[in-house]
């Protein structure tokens, strides 16, 4: 809002002992929340027909949950969370204008809390387009939009309020390239999608911090693409394991200039876990890690990327930033199990 001075002068027509007021000089208020408004009236009408409700049922019909997903492909592929299906065997999936279809679970993935889900009817389905969140940025608008309590295309707001974030999974393992935002999530918000605001889905909700206001996160949009396609590919998420917790943080512009560094940003170490491969080679929290098998590593993303099935049972090189040097490590990845 731009403000101007308005000043009032004293009983002698002079400045000496004048007051001021500010006065609003923000005509446009009502424009701008109508542009605000029209984005995301625009983008949940173009997302919202891809985001379903599912309802998990047991052997016999027993109810065993519910929660949001979004319809990413247009013959059914359905990213969800992991959490929403682990408890039952059959899924119904009903549409936004009241479509009821059967699905069935193609693949869990607990270490990043999704799963995959593909509906049994052969029909064309309403899709969004998973985004690239390596492009997104502090601040701009987040979308997200689930099936609370079965009330459908519920919408809430907010922006983005952190990126790199590291989650622990009910796995018991860190999610790691996690956004943080302050959109809230009601229940049942679980497992649908969080949209940028060029209708491009950017993360998937999967959980919210009780009894702290407005602190929300999804998993990148990035690594659920990864996790989709080993789905689609092996029925699982098959991953090489060393052992780390990461988020990216941007490197140190002189100490990246003084060792020839192109790349900005890098995978902080966040947490390491004993007797890991990462332990075992030396590998401390706080290190950032700049390259693994020569392969340039510029956040927590590409870090999950690239510990891939082809690098299981492997020594790989892994150039890291510790304080203001760079050291390369040899580390004996293994194939992740449970």
């Amino acid at each position: 809002m731009l403000d101007t001075a308005r000043f009032i002068l004293d009983e002698d027509g002079g400045l000496e002992g004048a007051t001021y007021a500010l006065e609003s000089a923000s005509p446009s208020d009502p424009a701008l929340l109508d542009s605000y408004s029209r984005t995301v009236i625009d983008v949940v009408d173009r997302v919202s027909p891809a985001v379903v409700r599912i309802d998990m049922t047991r052997e016999g019909g027993a109810r065993a949950g519910a929660g949001s997903g979004v319809i990413v492909s247009p013959d059914g592929l359905i990213l969800t969370n992991a959490h929403v299906v682990e408890a039952g065997r059959h899924a119904e999936v009903t549409t936004l204008e009241g479509r009821h279809l059967a699905a069935a679970i193609l693949g869990r993935d607990p270490d990043t809390d999704l799963a995959l889900l593909r509906v049994h009817d052969s029909a064309t389905l309403p899709h969004a387009r998973l985004g690239d969140s390596k492009r997104l940025k502090r601040g701009q608008i987040a979308i997200a939009i689930g099936n609370p309590l079965g009330f459908d295309a519920s919408v809430t707001s907010g922006i983005v309020s952190a990126l790199g974030r590291s989650l622990r999974a009910k796995s018991g393992r860190l999610i790691d390239d996690v956004i943080q935002t302050d959109a809230a999530l009601n229940p049942g918000n679980s497992g649908g999608p969080l949209v940028s605001s060029a209708g491009e889905v950017i993360g998937i909700n999967t959980a919210i911090i009780m009894g702290a206001q407005g602190i929300c996160f999804a998993v990148a949009a990035n690594t659920a693409d990864f996790v989709l396609g080993e789905i689609v590919r092996h029925g699982r998420v098959r991953r090489a394991y060393m052992g780390v917790g990461a988020g990216t943080v941007p490197l140190p512009r002189r100490v990246a200039l003084r060792l020839g560094l192109d790349q900005r940003t890098g995978a902080v170490v966040t947490a390491i876990e004993q007797k890991s491969p990462a332990d075992e080679a030396g590998l401390l929290t706080g290190d950032i890690i700049l390259a693994v098998d020569n392969v340039t590593v510029t956040g927590a993303d590409d870090l999950v990327r690239l510990l891939d099935a082809e690098r299981m049972d492997r020594v790989v090189a892994v150039d890291v930033l510790r304080r203001s040097d760079q050291r390369r490590f040899w580390v004996g990845l293994k194939e992740r199990v449970g």
